[in-house]
C-alpha cells in the first residue's frame, strides 16, 4: 500500500507509485473543494428564487469577499507550509512549534482584516456602481460576512495544517458536514414559514424569512461550527500535532524565525489573492453597467464555473501536501516528479470537467435561476470558459506545487501579468462591443496564457531552486530512484 509515510522514511517512489499517492491525497480534498462549491450552489440557488435584485445584491460583493477571504487563507499558507517541510523532515516538535505560532498570528490577521471590512461594508456596493435598489441588502451580506473572519480563518487554518500533515480525509468530512449545515441553516432563515408536505403529510415548516441576511447569517453558522471542530481534531486528536496532550511547554504569542518564514511565504500569496480578487471587482466595475440580467448571469456562471475547476483545487492542495513534505525531505528529484505528475493529473481531470460543462451548462443555469434572460446569457458564457479549462488546471496545480516549498513570489508576479496586462485590457475592450460575452472570452484567453507561462516555469524548474529554507540539515538528501 504506498502511503505518505514513504516520502519522510526515504523509501523509492517509481511513476505509477506517485500517480497512486496523489489520486490518494487528491480525492478527499476534491470532496472538500466539492462542498464548499455545493455550498456556493446551494446559496446561490437559494437566493436566485428570491428574484433577481437579490441575486444581484450578491452577486455585487462576491469579488469583494473574495479579496477578505483570500487575505486570511493567504495567511495561514505560510504556517501549513512549515508545517509540511518540518513533517517530511520528521520533526514533529518543530511542526507544533509552528502550530502554536499559527494559532495567536492568525487570530490577529483575522481581526484586522474584521474591522477593515466592517469599516467600509456601508459604502462598498456604491463604490462598485450597484444600483440602489440592491445596496443595502448586499452591504448587510458582506458585513456579517467580514465580522466572522477572526473564527472562520481558523477553517483556513486548520485544514491546511491537517493536509500539510497528509491527512486530506478529515478536512473532506468536515467541509461535507459544513455543506449539510448550510442547507438547512439557509432552509430555515432564508424563507419565510410555508406550508409543505412530504409523502402526503402536510405540515408547517418554520422560516425566518430573512432573505439575503438569512444566507449570510446560515452559511456563517455552518462555517463556524465547522472552524471549531476542525481545530479540536487538530490539536487534540491528529498524531503529531495534538499541542494539548504532550505535555509540552510553548508560547502561542507570535515571534522569531517562524513567522519570518510565515510572511515570506504568506506575503505573496495574499498579494495574489488581492491581485486576483482587485481584478474581480474591476470585473464587477465593467460588468455592473451592463444591467441586472448581466450582474446575475455573470455571479450565477461564476458560480456554476466552480464545479468546473473543483478538482484542480483539489488536486493542487494534494500537490502542495506531497512537493512540501518531498522538499521537506530533501527529496528533490521526487518533488519535481510529484509536482510534473499532480500537473498532468490535473489537467486530463479538468478537461473532462470543461467537456461536462460546455453540454450541460444550460441545465446547470437552470438550477440556478428561475430567470430565462439570465440562464441563456449564463450558458452562453459558460460555454466560452470551458475551452480554457485544461490550461486552467496546469496553472492552478503547478501554483500549488511551487507553494508547497515555499516560492511564492514569482507565481504571484506571474498572476499579476496574466490577470492586470492580458484579461482586464481585453475585457475592457470587449465588453463594448459583445456585453458580458466579451468579458468571458477575455478570460478564456488569458487562463490559456496563464497556463502555458506557469508550464514552462513548472519545466525549467526554478521553483525548486526558490523554496523556503526551512528544512534542518540533518534531513536525508538522498533520492534513490528505483
Amino acid at each position: 500500500m504506498v502511503g505518505i509515510s514513504q516520502i519522510q522514511t526515504g523509501q523509492p517512489l517509481n511513476r505509477r507509485q506517485c500517480l497512486m499517492l496523489a489520486a490518494k491525497l487528491s480525492w478527499p480534498a476534491m470532496m472538500a473543494q466539492l462542498s464548499s462549491i455545493v455550498m456556493q450552489y446551494i446559496d446561490t440557488a437559494m437566493v436566485g428564487q428570491l428574484g433577481a435584485d437579490d441575486s444581484a445584491s450578491i452577486g455585487l460583493m462576491a469579488s469583494s469577499l473574495w479579496l477578505f477571504w483570500g487575505v486570511c487563507s493567504a495567511a495561514t499558507v505560510g504556517f501549513s507550509v512549515q508545517v509540511a517541510h518540518r513533517i517530511g523532515a520528521t520533526d514533529y516538535k518543530g511542526a507544533r512549534k509552528v502550530l502554536r505560532q499559527a494559532i495567536g498570528a492568525c487570530l490577529a490577521v483575522g481581526i484586522i482584516v474584521a474591522l477593515t471590512g466592517a469599516s467600509i461594508a456601508s459604502a462598498l456596493p456604491g463604490w462598485l456602481g450597484g444600483a440602489e435598489q440592491v445596496r443595502h441588502n448586499a452591504s448587510l451580506y458582506f458585513l456579517v460576512f467580514v465580522l466572522a473572519l477572526p473564527v472562520l480563518i481558523f477553517n483556513y487554518l486548520g485544514c491546511g495544517i491537517l493536509r500539510a500533515s497528509g491527512n486530506m480525509k478529515v478536512p473532506g468530512g468536515l467541509n461535507v458536514m459544513m455543506c449539510v449545515l448550510d442547507v438547512i441553516f439557509n432552509f430555515m432563515l432564508i424563507f419565510p414559514s410555508r406550508e409543505a408536505s412530504i409523502f402526503g403529510m402536510e405540515f408547517t415548516m418554520p422560516g425566518a424569512g430573512l432573505g439575503v441576511l438569512g444566507a449570510a447569517l446560515g452559511t456563517v453558522l455552518a462555517e463556524v461550527i465547522t472552524s471549531s471542530l476542525v481545530m479540536w481534531y487538530l490539536c487534540c486528536r491528529q498524531e503529531g500535532m495534538r499541542i494539548f496532550h504532550t505535555g509540552e511547554r510553548g508560547s502561542f504569542r507570535p515571534s522569531g524565525n517562524i513567522i519570518r518564514n510565515a510572511v515570506k511565504v504568506s506575503a505573496p500569496v495574499a498579494l495574489e489573492h488581492a491581485i486576483i480578487s482587485g481584478a474581480q471587482i474591476v470585473i464587477t466595475l465593467i460588468v455592473a453597467p451592463l444591467g441586472v440580467i448581466a450582474i446575475a448571469a455573470n455571479a450565477f456562471a461564476v458560480t456554476a464555473e466552480s464545479l468546473c475547476y473543483m478538482p484542480g483545487f483539489g488536486i493542487g492542495d494534494a500537490a502542495t501536501t506531497l512537493v512540501g513534505q518531498s522538499y521537506g525531505a530533501r527529496r528533490l528529484d521526487l518533488a519535481r516528479r510529484l509536482g510534473y505528475v499532480t500537473v498532468g493529473m490535473g489537467m486530463a481531470v479538468m478537461t473532462i470537467m470543461g467537456a461536462i460543462l460546455y453540454v450541460t451548462a444550460p441545465y446547470v443555469m437552470g438550477m440556478l435561476s428561475p430567470v430565462k434572460e439570465i440562464c441563456d446569457l449564463g450558458t452562453e458564457v459558460l460555454r466560452i470558459e470551458a475551452w480554457a479549462e485544461p490550461m486552467y488546471a496546469a496553472s492552478i496545480v503547478a501554483y500549488g506545487v511551487m507553494v508547497g516549498v515555499g516560492d511564492t513570489v514569482i507565481p504571484a508576479g506571474m498572476n499579476f501579468v496574466s490577470i492586470w496586462i492580458v484579461r482586464l485590457p481585453i475585457a475592457a475592450l470587449l465588453a463594448r462591443t459583445i456585453g458580458l460575452r466579451g468579458v468571458w472570452l477575455a478570460m478564456c484567453i488569458e487562463l490559456t496564457f496563464r497556463g502555458v507561462i506557469f508550464l514552462i516555469r513548472l519545466i525549467r524548474g526554478s521553483w525548486l531552486r526558490n523554496g523556503l529554507k526551512t528544512a534542518p540539515a540533518e534531513a536525508p538528501s538522498f533520492d534513490p530512484e528505483p
